[in-house]
């Protein structure tokens, strides 16, 4: 007869950090308090705080965040390439550099490491193309320095690149909380009338459930289908790391 062991597991967890070399990257990581005269600008951490809110929402069966979810993987991408043809620009300018001189990376000597706290596949992507814009900034700067290019290229490339990320931070800048689920879309309750009139209406294939993106998490819905309050904000302690042993378990 085979023994029985009770076997307690717990959840998994991963330690994550991000170094970054470049002042360029460490301001977009950081963005702008609000202040006298001067709008704020999210920083890396007010975004990933919107996308482990968006993720949660989406989890509760919110139409909205499905659809802003949607709106922020296509911005993700484009950004994404925009990032890139401004690399493959800087390859290209690389490429005048004589095989007799050999350069290595370009690194600062006291870089900045930050732990990451991320909750969500969104936040996790941008995080990833801040560090494609921390390395395009090393390799602009070095190419300049080399005199590959002039300061008019380099003020470009770099200002280019940054434009392009702040613009992402700025469209997550703009979610709200819509509060209410698919069942109170189909009811057309209060919540829902109170929702659309301040967000519009979201594609049919949305309403349905039909159409999400692909980092969407499941939908547990409740047996009274409320929406309960969600745990994180957009200020405050940043979320621990998810549950990583099964999509399923996630948080």
């Amino acid at each position: 007869m085979a023994d029985h062991y009770q076997l307690n597991l717990g959840s998994l967890r991963s330690s994550i950090t991000l170094t970054l070399h470049t002042h360029h990257a460490a301001r977009l990581w950081q963005g702008r308090s609000r202040r006298e005269g001067v709008h704020p600008i999210l920083g890396m951490p007010g975004y990933i705080a919107v996308t482990n809110l968006l993720k949660q929402a989406s989890s509760q069966d919110d139409p909205y965040a499905d659809w802003f979810m949607l709106q922020l993987e296509e911005k993700l991408l484009q950004t994404k390439a925009e990032i890139r043809n401004l690399v493959q620009q800087v390859s290209q300018v690389e490429r005048d550099l004589p095989t007799q001189v050999d350069i290595g990376d370009n690194l600062n000597i006291h870089p900045v490491t930050l732990p990451l706290y991320i909750g969500s596949q969104l936040g996790f992507l941008a995080v990833y193309l801040l560090t494609d814009y921390d390395t395009l900034v090393r390799r602009v700067l070095l190419a300049h320095h080399t005199a590959l290019i002039g300061r008019v290229d380099m003020e470009s490339w770099i200002d280019g690149g940054a434009h392009h990320l702040r613009s992402l931070l700025g469209l997550a800048q703009n979610y709200r909380l819509a509060g209410v689920t698919r069942g109170d879309m189909a009811a057309n309750n209060a919540r829902a009338r109170e929702a659309l009139e301040k967000f519009g209406t979201p594609p049919m294939d949305i309403l349905e459930g039909t159409r999400r993106s692909q980092f969407a998490p499941p939908i547990v819905r409740t047996s009274a289908g409320s929406v309960t309050e969600p745990a994180e904000s957009l200020e405050g302690e940043p979320p621990l790391l998810p549950d990583v042993s099964d999509e399923g378990g996630e948080a």
